[in-house]
């Protein structure tokens, strides 16, 4: 599939968000086209490279920097120094790095991977998860869609995705299966994770920050997969669980995290100065 162009809506105060490993931006549509209508709010979410529908690859050993390199660009083209980052996962770890680099205003960070030290099980036990999954996306891959159709198979999709499984709509489910099975990076990606530490400095975090926790997360199992993270976190760091809401909680709950991040961004958000009356 061609590079498509990232979801860009709304005007106002910037809001820069990043999907998951194996997604792509579509996870953030309903989201963006509601922070978008508020008239508040100008949305960026695009597609990261290696994702479906994102920049190539750029080599076999690429990893969480080089998704980092690709988002500056991106947020240079539009002229953003700075944005309120939000991120799912992958996302979350990556928007971890970008507040590293000076360029976060605001750092939602929902379910975020990299929560871990260099040898910490939690890192091992995410990729085996990612990595014993690979027969499922192979059997996904040569169905299509047909294979939500088969017993058990909507269950098995969302297993990793949400909480219950009539969490996501169909549409919804299709898209990640497509976006799931043309992920290019999948292996570089995982390998990349394997060798090196996840996040780094945590404690320096200059930017207003949360952490967003999901209940039924089966990705990242609360709390014991975020215990290094919370623990490493400044204690300034708010930290929320979303009851009942799995790994992906923008598909089963998007008006909750579109509040979520509309309250958050506006608490730290300098008032605008109403222009003075002419004459």
């Amino acid at each position: 599939m061609a590079e498509r162009a990232p979801i860009h809506v709304g005007s106002g105060e910037p809001i820069l968000m990043l999907h998951p490993f194996l997604c792509s931006q579509n996870v953030w549509r309903t989201v963006a086209d509601q922070l978008g209508d508020t008239g508040r709010f100008e949305v960026f979410a695009p597609t990261m490279p290696g994702h479906h529908g994102g920049p190539r690859a750029t080599s076999w050993f690429m990893g969480t920097s080089d998704l980092v390199d690709d988002v500056e660009r991106r947020l240079d083209q539009l002229g953003w120094d700075t944005a309120h980052v939000v991120g799912n996962s992958l996302g979350g770890w990556v928007a971890f790095e970008l507040e590293r680099r000076g360029r976060a205003r605001t750092l939602t960070a929902i379910a975020p991977a990299g929560g871990w030290s260099q040898h910490s099980p939690t890192k091992y036990e995410t990729v085996l998860k990612f990595l014993l999954g690979g027969p499922a996306l192979a059997a996904a891959r040569l169905l299509g869609p047909r294979i939500l159709d088969l017993p058990f198979g909507r269950r098995i999709a969302t297993l990793a995705v949400s909480g219950p499984a009539d969490g996501p709509s169909h549409p919804d489910l299709v898209a990640l299966l497509e976006d799931a099975t043309h992920c290019t990076a999948y292996f570089q990606l995982l390998v990349k994770t394997l060798r090196l530490p996840g996040l780094l400095e945590l404690a320096s975090l200059a930017a207003p920050t949360q952490l967003v926790l999901c209940e039924k997360d089966r990705v990242f199992p609360h709390p014991r997969s975020h215990k290094w993270m919370i623990e490493n976190l400044p204690a300034s760091a708010e930290v929320i669980q979303l009851d009942g809401l799995g790994h992906i909680p923008m598909l089963e709950a998007p008006g909750r995290i579109t509040e979520l991040v509309s309250d958050f961004v506006d608490r730290h958000t300098e008032p605008r100065r109403e222009a003075p009356p002419a004459g």
